[in-house]
């Protein structure tokens, strides 16, 4: 071969150096060994002296690209390709991994220059502020333009606009979505724990799952996508008319006529308590002890007051 890839003619098919497939596939040749050694990709074929690539492994290194991309770790990406070559398939995998891993909101990500940022937030330039912006992922850095922003979710950003020129200070803002995150993956967490427990456990089983258990179960990510968002809404609305009810009367001085909320209440624990607890007493405890444990805490403060004041007395 020449120092460049071979082109195919008419019939042939590509073949590359290893140098020639590093640069088409994107990896380093040092990756692309490691992935031979790992069993991730064929060996190539020895031809004299020299090593000899062809489409079928700069497909593969494309596979492994994307699945990394995904999140998948190499031992897993291992098993799926082992899978594929099988011959148990692949492609409703990927499906699935594809209708996960894809929008889970009809919102389109927009464009702002930072001349219509600055106008937007009072016309102020904050250095600060957008560095704040851009960490949170309001915000993200287009390469090669300075002046100009993507914007994954154009609703959030124009909340903390109406937020700002209503007066709320620019830290506060992020302040907040900083801590509503924490409360929203909380939520997430949970959705996704009851949902894996209730519908995707039994398509999980096989690792990895058959192609017919992986496009099932991608058929009913599609139809239970919305109803986390949409259970969510429902259930704000109903919290903001109770509470926003409740402050307006506590403010204007009146009596509260709506009834304190019964029954159980939604509570945000940090996930690294959530996860420790589960290690110890499972999911099936994980509510009941946590509950049961604050009702001791707060027995054992009354007992403590009590048995204070009743030493006053004495």
């Amino acid at each position: 071969m020449a120092d460049a890839d071979r082109k195919p003619g008419a019939g042939q098919r590509a073949e590359y150096r290893i140098e020639d497939l590093a640069h088409h596939s994107g990896a380093t040749v040092r990756t692309i060994r490691a992935y031979q050694d790992r069993g991730l990709l064929p060996r190539p074929e020895r031809r004299g002296r020299s090593n000899v690539y062809g489409d079928a492994h700069l497909a593969r290194l494309r596979q492994i690209a994307d699945l990394l991309d995904r999140g998948y770790t190499l031992a897993s990406i291992k098993e799926l390709l082992e899978a594929w070559d099988s011959g148990r398939g692949l492609g409703g995998v990927l499906g699935l991994v594809a209708e996960v891993d894809g929008p889970w909101t009809d919102e389109e990500a927009d464009r702002i220059t930072r001349e219509e940022l600055d106008r937007k937030f009072g016309g102020n330039p904050d250095e600060a502020a957008v560095e704040e912006a851009i960490e949170l992922g309001v915000l993200e850095r287009i390469p090669g333009r300075p002046d100009e922003f993507l914007v994954p979710s154009p609703q959030e950003l124009a909340v903390a606009a109406e937020l700002h020129a209503a007066g709320v200070p620019l830290r506060a803002i992020s302040g907040h979505l900083r801590e509503l995150r924490v409360q929203v993956e909380h939520i997430a967490s949970r959705f996704l724990e009851f949902t894996t427990e209730h519908v995707f456990l039994r398509y999980l089983e096989h690792q990895p799952p058959t192609d017919a258990d992986a496009a099932e179960a991608a058929a009913l990510v599609r139809r239970l996508r919305p109803l986390a968002q949409q259970t969510v809404d429902a259930e704000l609305a109903r919290a903001m008319r109770m509470f926003a009810t409740r402050h307006l009367q506590q403010h204007l001085g009146a009596a509260p006529s709506v009834p304190a909320p019964s029954g159980d209440i939604p509570v945000a624990l940090p996930i690294r308590t959530i996860d420790a607890v589960r290690g110890l007493v499972g999911v099936e405890g994980l509510s009941v002890f946590i509950a049961t444990a604050a009702e001791r805490e707060v027995h054992a403060r009354t007992l403590d007051a009590l048995a204070a004041k009743q030493g006053e007395k004495t």
